[in-house]
Protein backbone atom coordinates (compact mmCIF):
# COMPACT_ATOMS: atom_id res chain seq x y z
CA UNK A 1 0.00 0.00 0.00
CA UNK A 2 1.55 3.35 -1.03
CA UNK A 3 2.58 5.67 1.77
CA UNK A 4 0.49 8.81 2.37
CA UNK A 5 3.50 10.67 3.78
CA UNK A 6 4.08 14.03 2.08
CA UNK A 7 7.49 14.75 0.68
CA UNK A 8 9.34 18.00 1.26
CA UNK A 9 11.32 19.71 -1.51
CA UNK A 10 14.46 18.26 0.07
CA UNK A 11 13.00 14.75 -0.23
CA UNK A 12 11.89 15.26 -3.85
CA UNK A 13 14.92 15.02 -6.20
CA UNK A 14 13.09 16.85 -9.00
CA UNK A 15 12.18 19.80 -6.78
CA UNK A 16 15.56 19.80 -5.08
CA UNK A 17 17.29 20.00 -8.45
CA UNK A 18 15.26 23.02 -9.57
CA UNK A 19 17.35 26.19 -9.60
CA UNK A 20 16.03 29.04 -7.47
CA UNK A 21 14.21 31.72 -9.45
CA UNK A 22 13.95 35.45 -8.94
CA UNK A 23 10.43 34.84 -7.56
CA UNK A 24 11.87 32.50 -4.91
CA UNK A 25 14.32 35.19 -3.83
CA UNK A 26 11.51 37.77 -3.68
CA UNK A 27 9.38 35.51 -1.46
CA UNK A 28 12.31 34.62 0.80
CA UNK A 29 13.32 38.24 1.32
CA UNK A 30 9.78 39.66 1.47
CA UNK A 31 10.26 42.17 -1.35
CA UNK A 32 9.03 42.53 -4.92
CA UNK A 33 10.62 40.93 -7.98
CA UNK A 34 11.52 44.44 -9.16
CA UNK A 35 13.50 45.07 -5.97
CA UNK A 36 15.41 41.80 -6.41
CA UNK A 37 16.16 42.76 -10.02
CA UNK A 38 17.43 46.17 -8.89
CA UNK A 39 19.79 44.55 -6.36
CA UNK A 40 21.07 42.00 -8.89
CA UNK A 41 21.74 44.79 -11.40
CA UNK A 42 23.36 46.94 -8.68
CA UNK A 43 20.90 49.83 -8.90
CA UNK A 44 21.52 52.51 -6.31
CA UNK A 45 17.92 53.31 -5.29
CA UNK A 46 17.43 50.20 -3.09
CA UNK A 47 17.70 50.92 0.64
CA UNK A 48 20.38 49.31 2.77
CA UNK A 49 18.05 47.07 4.80
CA UNK A 50 16.17 45.74 1.76
CA UNK A 51 19.41 45.19 -0.12
CA UNK A 52 20.79 43.18 2.80
CA UNK A 53 17.65 40.99 2.94
CA UNK A 54 17.84 40.30 -0.78
CA UNK A 55 21.56 39.48 -0.66
CA UNK A 56 20.97 37.11 2.27
CA UNK A 57 18.19 35.34 0.33
CA UNK A 58 20.41 35.07 -2.77
CA UNK A 59 23.11 33.36 -0.72
CA UNK A 60 20.66 31.09 1.10
CA UNK A 61 18.96 29.93 -2.11
CA UNK A 62 22.18 29.91 -4.16
CA UNK A 63 20.38 32.03 -6.75
CA UNK A 64 22.12 32.59 -10.11
CA UNK A 65 20.67 35.15 -12.54
CA UNK A 66 19.58 33.75 -15.90
CA UNK A 67 22.29 35.28 -18.07
CA UNK A 68 20.68 34.12 -21.33
CA UNK A 69 17.36 35.73 -20.45
CA UNK A 70 19.15 38.88 -19.30
CA UNK A 71 21.11 39.10 -22.57
CA UNK A 72 17.90 38.78 -24.60
CA UNK A 73 16.30 41.62 -22.64
CA UNK A 74 19.37 43.88 -22.78
CA UNK A 75 20.42 42.79 -26.29
CA UNK A 76 23.91 42.28 -24.84
CA UNK A 77 25.79 39.15 -23.77
CA UNK A 78 28.59 40.89 -21.79
CA UNK A 79 30.98 38.92 -24.02
CA UNK A 80 33.61 40.10 -26.47
CA UNK A 81 35.43 38.03 -29.08
CA UNK A 82 39.13 38.14 -29.90
CA UNK A 83 40.85 36.71 -32.99
CA UNK A 84 44.65 36.40 -33.06
CA UNK A 85 46.90 34.84 -35.72
CA UNK A 86 48.48 32.21 -33.46
CA UNK A 87 48.21 31.83 -29.69
CA UNK A 88 51.31 29.58 -29.84
CA UNK A 89 53.35 32.63 -30.86
CA UNK A 90 54.85 33.86 -27.54
CA UNK A 91 53.82 37.42 -28.38
CA UNK A 92 50.06 36.86 -28.18
CA UNK A 93 49.39 35.25 -24.77
CA UNK A 94 50.26 38.46 -22.93
CA UNK A 95 48.22 40.55 -25.40
CA UNK A 96 45.23 38.27 -24.79
CA UNK A 97 45.82 38.43 -21.04
CA UNK A 98 45.78 42.21 -21.18
CA UNK A 99 42.50 42.18 -23.09
CA UNK A 100 40.92 39.64 -20.72
CA UNK A 101 42.03 41.53 -17.60
CA UNK A 102 40.54 44.78 -18.89
CA UNK A 103 37.35 43.06 -20.03
CA UNK A 104 36.78 41.32 -16.70
CA UNK A 105 37.30 44.58 -14.82
CA UNK A 106 34.25 45.90 -16.67
CA UNK A 107 32.11 42.78 -16.35
CA UNK A 108 32.83 41.19 -19.73
CA UNK A 109 34.00 37.71 -20.67
CA UNK A 110 36.30 36.99 -23.63
CA UNK A 111 36.04 34.28 -26.31
CA UNK A 112 39.33 33.54 -28.13
CA UNK A 113 39.85 32.26 -31.69
CA UNK A 114 43.00 31.56 -33.75
CA UNK A 115 43.12 32.41 -37.45
CA UNK A 116 46.59 30.98 -38.27
CA UNK A 117 46.93 34.21 -40.28
CA UNK A 118 44.59 32.61 -42.82
CA UNK A 119 41.83 34.78 -44.27
CA UNK A 120 39.50 31.77 -44.63
CA UNK A 121 39.96 30.78 -40.98
CA UNK A 122 39.59 34.38 -39.90
CA UNK A 123 36.27 34.68 -41.74
CA UNK A 124 35.04 31.47 -40.08
CA UNK A 125 36.06 32.83 -36.67
CA UNK A 126 34.19 36.11 -37.28
CA UNK A 127 31.07 34.17 -38.30
CA UNK A 128 31.34 32.00 -35.18
CA UNK A 129 31.65 34.98 -32.87
CA UNK A 130 28.74 36.75 -34.54
CA UNK A 131 26.63 33.60 -34.08
CA UNK A 132 27.56 33.65 -30.37
CA UNK A 133 26.13 37.19 -30.21
CA UNK A 134 29.31 38.77 -28.87
CA UNK A 135 29.00 42.50 -28.18
CA UNK A 136 32.21 43.39 -30.04
CA UNK A 137 35.36 41.88 -31.57
CA UNK A 138 39.10 42.49 -31.14
CA UNK A 139 40.95 41.46 -34.29
CA UNK A 140 44.55 41.11 -35.45
CA UNK A 141 43.72 41.17 -39.15
CA UNK A 142 45.07 38.60 -41.60
CA UNK A 143 45.97 39.84 -45.08
CA UNK A 144 43.07 40.23 -47.50
CA UNK A 145 39.51 41.54 -47.62
CA UNK A 146 36.44 39.79 -46.23
CA UNK A 147 34.09 38.29 -48.82
CA UNK A 148 31.03 40.46 -49.64
CA UNK A 149 28.54 38.23 -47.78
CA UNK A 150 30.51 38.51 -44.54
CA UNK A 151 30.87 42.26 -44.95
CA UNK A 152 27.10 42.46 -45.29
CA UNK A 153 26.62 40.31 -42.17
CA UNK A 154 28.95 42.57 -40.16
CA UNK A 155 27.03 45.62 -41.39
CA UNK A 156 23.67 44.12 -40.40
CA UNK A 157 24.80 42.97 -36.95
CA UNK A 158 26.39 46.39 -36.40
CA UNK A 159 28.78 45.55 -33.58
CA UNK A 160 32.07 47.39 -33.05
CA UNK A 161 35.49 46.06 -34.06
CA UNK A 162 38.82 47.27 -32.68
CA UNK A 163 42.02 46.21 -34.43
CA UNK A 164 45.08 45.09 -32.45
CA UNK A 165 48.66 45.40 -33.77
CA UNK A 166 47.57 45.80 -37.40
CA UNK A 167 45.47 48.44 -39.14
CA UNK A 168 42.82 47.72 -41.77
CA UNK A 169 40.75 50.88 -42.47
CA UNK A 170 38.28 49.03 -44.73
CA UNK A 171 36.84 47.41 -41.57
CA UNK A 172 37.38 50.05 -38.88
CA UNK A 173 39.71 52.91 -38.07
CA UNK A 174 39.71 52.08 -34.36
CA UNK A 175 43.05 50.40 -33.62
CA UNK A 176 45.64 49.98 -30.87
CA UNK A 177 49.08 49.26 -32.31
CA UNK A 178 52.75 49.60 -31.46
CA UNK A 179 54.93 52.16 -33.25
CA UNK A 180 56.54 49.53 -35.47
CA UNK A 181 58.19 52.10 -37.70
CA UNK A 182 60.00 53.71 -34.78
CA UNK A 183 61.03 50.40 -33.27
CA UNK A 184 62.60 49.25 -36.54
CA UNK A 185 64.24 52.63 -37.11
CA UNK A 186 65.89 52.56 -33.68
CA UNK A 187 67.00 48.93 -34.12
CA UNK A 188 68.83 49.64 -37.37
CA UNK A 189 70.32 52.89 -36.06
CA UNK A 190 71.77 50.96 -33.14
CA UNK A 191 73.32 48.40 -35.49
CA UNK A 192 74.88 51.31 -37.36
CA UNK A 193 76.23 52.76 -34.09
CA UNK A 194 77.79 49.36 -33.42
CA UNK A 195 79.78 49.71 -36.65
CA UNK A 196 77.62 47.50 -38.87
CA UNK A 197 77.61 48.73 -42.47
CA UNK A 198 75.85 46.02 -44.50
CA UNK A 199 72.62 45.50 -42.62
CA UNK A 200 70.04 42.94 -43.68
CA UNK A 201 66.38 42.37 -42.79
CA UNK A 202 64.12 39.36 -42.30
CA UNK A 203 60.69 41.00 -42.48
CA UNK A 204 57.19 39.84 -41.69
CA UNK A 205 54.62 39.28 -44.47
CA UNK A 206 54.53 42.60 -46.32
CA UNK A 207 50.79 42.31 -47.01
CA UNK A 208 50.07 43.22 -43.36
CA UNK A 209 50.46 46.71 -41.97
CA UNK A 210 52.94 46.14 -39.12
CA UNK A 211 55.39 44.28 -41.39
CA UNK A 212 55.21 47.16 -43.88
CA UNK A 213 55.95 49.67 -41.10
CA UNK A 214 58.94 47.66 -39.85
CA UNK A 215 60.30 47.48 -43.41
CA UNK A 216 59.80 51.24 -43.81
CA UNK A 217 61.64 51.98 -40.55
CA UNK A 218 64.50 49.72 -41.69
CA UNK A 219 64.75 51.50 -45.04
CA UNK A 220 64.63 55.02 -43.58
CA UNK A 221 67.24 54.23 -40.93
CA UNK A 222 69.68 53.01 -43.60
CA UNK A 223 69.16 56.25 -45.49
CA UNK A 224 69.60 58.35 -42.34
CA UNK A 225 72.92 56.60 -41.59
CA UNK A 226 74.12 56.80 -45.22
CA UNK A 227 74.16 53.02 -45.52
CA UNK A 228 73.30 51.11 -48.70
CA UNK A 229 69.99 49.35 -49.25
CA UNK A 230 70.91 46.01 -50.82
CA UNK A 231 67.86 44.06 -52.12
CA UNK A 232 69.67 40.74 -51.68
CA UNK A 233 69.92 41.49 -47.95
CA UNK A 234 66.13 41.74 -47.53
CA UNK A 235 64.09 38.54 -47.10
CA UNK A 236 60.33 38.37 -46.52
CA UNK A 237 59.19 35.91 -43.84
CA UNK A 238 55.86 35.08 -42.23
CA UNK A 239 56.61 35.59 -38.49
CA UNK A 240 57.25 31.84 -38.00
CA UNK A 241 60.46 29.94 -37.17
CA UNK A 242 60.70 28.09 -40.49
CA UNK A 243 60.65 31.31 -42.51
CA UNK A 244 63.43 32.70 -40.30
CA UNK A 245 65.46 29.56 -40.95
CA UNK A 246 65.01 29.77 -44.73
CA UNK A 247 65.59 33.51 -44.71
CA UNK A 248 68.68 33.09 -42.54
CA UNK A 249 70.31 30.71 -45.03
CA UNK A 250 69.52 33.09 -47.90
CA UNK A 251 70.62 36.22 -46.09
CA UNK A 252 73.78 34.89 -44.45
CA UNK A 253 75.07 33.57 -47.78
CA UNK A 254 75.50 37.27 -48.76
CA UNK A 255 77.58 37.94 -45.61
CA UNK A 256 75.83 40.93 -44.00
CA UNK A 257 77.57 42.25 -40.89
CA UNK A 258 74.30 43.25 -39.21
CA UNK A 259 70.78 41.80 -39.24
CA UNK A 260 67.48 43.11 -37.96
CA UNK A 261 64.74 40.45 -37.60
CA UNK A 262 61.12 41.57 -37.40
CA UNK A 263 59.99 39.12 -34.69
CA UNK A 264 61.20 36.68 -32.06
CA UNK A 265 60.27 33.39 -33.75
CA UNK A 266 62.06 34.26 -37.00
CA UNK A 267 65.14 35.19 -34.95
CA UNK A 268 65.25 31.63 -33.59
CA UNK A 269 65.12 30.33 -37.16
CA UNK A 270 67.90 32.70 -38.23
CA UNK A 271 70.19 31.53 -35.40
CA UNK A 272 69.50 27.89 -36.31
CA UNK A 273 70.63 28.68 -39.87
CA UNK A 274 73.72 30.49 -38.59
CA UNK A 275 74.69 27.48 -36.48
CA UNK A 276 74.36 25.17 -39.49
CA UNK A 277 76.58 27.53 -41.51
CA UNK A 278 79.20 27.76 -38.77
CA UNK A 279 78.56 31.47 -38.11
CA UNK A 280 78.39 33.14 -34.70
CA UNK A 281 76.70 36.24 -33.37
CA UNK A 282 78.09 38.84 -32.76
CA UNK A 283 81.48 37.78 -34.19
CA UNK A 284 80.18 37.32 -37.74
CA UNK A 285 77.07 39.51 -37.62
CA UNK A 286 75.33 41.86 -35.19
CA UNK A 287 71.68 41.18 -34.39
CA UNK A 288 68.59 43.05 -33.19
CA UNK A 289 65.29 41.22 -32.76
CA UNK A 290 61.76 42.53 -32.32
CA UNK A 291 60.10 41.72 -28.97
CA UNK A 292 61.58 40.75 -25.62
CA UNK A 293 60.93 37.90 -23.15
CA UNK A 294 62.27 37.03 -19.68
CA UNK A 295 63.83 33.76 -20.88
CA UNK A 296 66.06 35.52 -23.41
CA UNK A 297 68.58 35.95 -20.59
CA UNK A 298 69.64 32.31 -21.09
CA UNK A 299 70.76 32.94 -24.70
CA UNK A 300 74.41 33.75 -25.36
CA UNK A 301 75.02 36.35 -26.45
CA UNK A 302 72.06 38.06 -24.83
CA UNK A 303 69.89 39.58 -27.53
CA UNK A 304 69.42 43.27 -28.15
CA UNK A 305 65.68 43.62 -28.68
CA UNK A 306 62.86 46.06 -29.36
CA UNK A 307 60.33 45.37 -26.61
CA UNK A 308 56.63 45.84 -27.38
CA UNK A 309 54.08 46.67 -24.62
CA UNK A 310 52.09 43.46 -25.03
CA UNK A 311 49.77 43.58 -22.01
CA UNK A 312 49.05 47.26 -22.61
CA UNK A 313 48.17 46.60 -26.25
CA UNK A 314 45.51 44.10 -25.21
CA UNK A 315 44.13 46.08 -22.29
CA UNK A 316 43.82 49.38 -24.16
CA UNK A 317 42.19 47.67 -27.13
CA UNK A 318 39.61 45.98 -24.86
CA UNK A 319 38.83 49.24 -23.06
CA UNK A 320 38.33 51.03 -26.37
CA UNK A 321 36.06 48.25 -27.61
CA UNK A 322 33.90 48.34 -24.46
CA UNK A 323 33.75 52.11 -24.78
CA UNK A 324 32.27 51.62 -28.26
CA UNK A 325 29.88 48.90 -27.02
CA UNK A 326 28.65 51.35 -24.37
CA UNK A 327 27.57 53.79 -27.07
CA UNK A 328 30.59 56.04 -27.59
CA UNK A 329 30.34 57.15 -31.23
CA UNK A 330 33.13 59.73 -31.16
CA UNK A 331 35.67 59.95 -33.97
CA UNK A 332 37.88 56.89 -34.70
CA UNK A 333 40.87 56.30 -32.43
CA UNK A 334 44.34 55.14 -33.48
CA UNK A 335 46.49 54.58 -30.41
CA UNK A 336 50.16 54.02 -31.12
CA UNK A 337 52.14 52.67 -28.16
CA UNK A 338 55.88 53.23 -27.98
CA UNK A 339 58.34 50.30 -28.01
CA UNK A 340 61.63 50.27 -26.13
CA UNK A 341 65.11 49.40 -27.43
CA UNK A 342 66.84 47.10 -24.94
CA UNK A 343 70.56 47.06 -25.67
CA UNK A 344 72.53 43.94 -24.74
CA UNK A 345 75.35 41.98 -26.39
CA UNK A 346 74.16 40.65 -29.76
CA UNK A 347 75.12 43.76 -31.74
CA UNK A 348 78.74 43.48 -30.68
CA UNK A 349 78.90 47.10 -29.57
CA UNK A 350 81.52 46.27 -26.92
CA UNK A 351 83.74 44.57 -29.51
CA UNK A 352 83.39 47.57 -31.80
CA UNK A 353 84.36 50.00 -29.04
CA UNK A 354 87.33 47.90 -27.92
CA UNK A 355 88.61 47.67 -31.51
CA UNK A 356 88.99 51.46 -31.61
CA UNK A 357 86.83 51.83 -34.75
CA UNK A 358 84.14 53.94 -33.09
CA UNK A 359 83.96 57.71 -32.98
CA UNK A 360 83.68 59.58 -29.70
CA UNK A 361 80.42 61.16 -30.92
CA UNK A 362 78.65 57.79 -31.00
CA UNK A 363 76.42 57.23 -27.93
CA UNK A 364 77.11 54.41 -25.51
CA UNK A 365 74.63 51.52 -25.47
CA UNK A 366 71.73 51.75 -22.99
CA UNK A 367 68.05 51.04 -22.62
CA UNK A 368 66.43 53.56 -24.95
CA UNK A 369 62.77 54.47 -25.25
CA UNK A 370 61.87 54.41 -28.93
CA UNK A 371 60.80 57.75 -30.27
CA UNK A 372 64.15 59.54 -30.52
CA UNK A 373 65.40 59.37 -34.06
Amino acid sequence: MPSSKKTSPKDDPKKAARAASISDVARESGVSIFTVSAVVNNKSHVGKNRRQRVENAIRKLNYRPNLIARSLIKQKTQTIGMIVPDIANPFFPMVVRGAEDAAQEQGYNLLLCNSDDSLAKEESAVELLLSKRVDGILLTKAAGAFRPSLRQMIKEVNIPFVLVMRTYPQLTRDAVISDDYQGAYDAVCHLARAGRRRIGLISGPLKVSNAKERWRGFRDALEAKNLPYEPELVVEGDYRIESGFRGGHSLLSHQPDGIYVANHLMTIGLLQAAEEMGLKCPDDFGLVSFDDYPWLGVFRPRWTTVELPKHQLGSEAARLLIQRISGDHSKPVLRKLQPELRVRESCGFGQFVSSGQHHSSLPEPATISAGNK
